[in-house]
């Protein structure tokens, strides 16, 4: 009697052993599996990087400009910049009252449009002149070292002369440009242009 409950035990045993055995195994064991549906996703690897997008915009928008364009816009900053240089002078050192409100109106206007010409440069990432070249430069210096009548005189003929020169500059991008909004610019300053000879030849003859 004893042997057979000895027996059924042993039995019973076994049996217990090999069902633990087979639930073990039916756990999945591929824990690299599991971990990789759960692992994070790398949101930088998929989404577009904005500021790469509007960086090849604006390169794309550079390449766009002609010699010509550059050429104009670069000529444009930094005879806007000697004019409102020139015209400060002017509004401090000249003689006559006809010559000092030209001055102001220089400072006035070619301040405007030079604001104009960086936001359009800022626009298509283009680098424009920050500083007069030498010739201009010389200019410059050579009417603030003028004083009274001799200043008017000077200042109210580089006026007239750059104007001229301005003006056919400013025609030639309006019609002839290949950026569009550089063309608008051209063409929307002409008038101011235009306007500052007329003026500075009025000047002109006053002083003499």
């Amino acid at each position: 009697m004893k042997k057979t409950i000895f027996a059924l035990l042993a039995a019973a045993s076994i049996v217990a052993c090999k069902k633990n055995e087979t639930t073990v195994a039916d756990q999945p064991s591929d824990s690299t599996a599991s971990t990789s549906m759960s692992a994070p996703v790398d949101s930088s690897a998929t989404t577009p990087n904005d500021s790469t997008a509007v960086s090849a915009s604006q390169n794309t928008a550079t390449a766009n400009l002609s010699d010509q364009d550059k050429k104009f816009a670069d000529a444009a900053a930094k005879g806007g910049m000697m004019e409102v240089m020139m015209g400060q002078l002017a509004a401090t050192n000249a003689e006559k009252t006809s010559v000092k409100s030209l001055g102001q109106m220089m400072v006035k206007d070619h301040g405007k449009a030079n604001d104009e010409l960086k936001a359009w440069a800022t626009t298509v990432n283009y680098t424009l002149p920050t500083a007069l070249d030498a010739e201009k430069q010389k200019k410059y210096d050579d009417l603030k070292a003028k004083k009274g009548a001799e200043f008017d005189r000077m200042y109210t003929d580089l006026m007239v002369t750059d104007h001229k020169k301005d003006i056919a500059e400013f025609k030639k991008q309006a019609s002839g440009g290949s950026e569009s909004s550089l063309k608008a610019f051209a063409s929307k300053t002409l008038p101011t242009l235009e306007h500052h000879l007329m003026e500075s030849e009025k000047a002109k003859a006053d002083v003499k």
